[in-house]
């Protein structure tokens, strides 16, 4: 089969579309032939090595971890999927969506792709919006609480927006000027453009003593401590990129990431089918150009996710 590969790790010039054996599932496991695959910032770090430490590798590798194609293969003991199911997949650290053939678990990180959706909808839906369900089920926020969502324009962030507002929050969205008519489509009630106003201040004007929950999506680190200021005493800063445990004022960070419980993955989709949830998709490229694809994906502003199809 024909794979996106890295030798080893390295810049993403590297990576080299190559013949890899096609794998064959095992307990447990399905062989899905691709249609499409969305990328996330995580390829990235997984190709360059940037956190090898703790998200090793093994060479030679094939990013991207969501998925929609086709069932070709089942493993022993897979119940819940056939041959011609068309599925969707997260596939965390595994990784392998940029090839023909892709094995995924059986596992509530896999769900069929409704037929309302296209391949590249399929791909775009499930670590974005799996992510962002997980961080608002992480700050539980009551019904008329006021969020702040950072890095709103991206993959996870345009999600948080949508599922921020059908939970009933007040939505703060930061982006740039030219991303506003884009936000309010999602749902935000503001659009905060961080190239031209203090966005703490701003959050602070426009949700008086501050933001219950700051979402923060774009930042790590040491760099949480300018975000968490845009919270109100008692607040939240919820990040699914890790940060300091506490902060030098009365904001509780709360740290998580993408996690498929039973039965979530499929019913986002089905929200996705009835036109209940926006897939946001900023461009297409196909298989051949899937290099250039990661690499623009790291170059350029995005709006939602990046698709790559075959």
């Amino acid at each position: 089969m024909k794979a996106l590969v890295a030798r080893s790790y390295g810049p993403l010039e590297q990576l080299e579309i190559a013949e890899l054996p096609t794998p064959a599932p095992g307990p447990g496991q399905v062989l899905v032939r691709l249609e499409a695959a969305a990328l996330n910032a995580v390829d990235k770090v997984l190709v360059t090595g940037a956190m090898r430490d703790a998200l090793p590798v093994t060479h030679p590798f094939v990013p991207g971890v969501d998925i929609s194609g086709t069932v070709e293969a089942v493993g022993a003991g897979v119940t819940r999927f056939v041959p011609g199911d068309p599925v969707i997949a997260w596939n965390s650290v595994a990784s392998g969506a940029l090839a023909e053939y892709a094995l995924i678990d059986d596992a509530p990180s896999a769900a069929r792709r409704p037929v309302d959706l296209t391949p590249a909808q399929g791909a775009a839906l499930p670590t974005g919006a799996l992510t962002a369900s997980a961080l608002l089920e992480l700050a539980d926020a009551p019904r008329g609480s006021g969020v702040l969502v950072v890095g709103a324009t991206g993959g996870v962030g345009s999600y948080t927006v949508q599922l921020a507002r059908q939970a009933g929050l007040t939505v703060l969205a930061t982006g740039r000027s030219d991303d506003a008519t884009y936000l309010r489509g999602l749902g935000a009630d503001h659009v905060l453009d961080y190239r031209a106003v203090d966005i703490a201040e701003e959050t602070h004007r426009l949700l008086p003593g501050g933001a219950d929950v700051v979402f923060d999506l774009a930042n790590a680190g040491p760099a949480l401590a300018a975000t968490a200021a845009a919270a109100r005493p008692g607040g939240l800063l919820v990040s699914p990129l890790g940060g300091p445990p506490s902060f030098d004022r009365d904001v509780t960070a709360l740290y998580g990431g993408t996690r498929a419980v039973d039965g979530r993955l499929a019913a986002l989709a089905a929200q996705a089918a009835k036109g209940e949830l926006r897939i946001p998709i900023d461009s297409d490229y196909p298989f051949a150009q899937a290099r250039q694809a990661l690499v623009d994906f790291g170059a350029r502003h995005v709006r939602g996710k990046i698709t790559v199809t075959f």
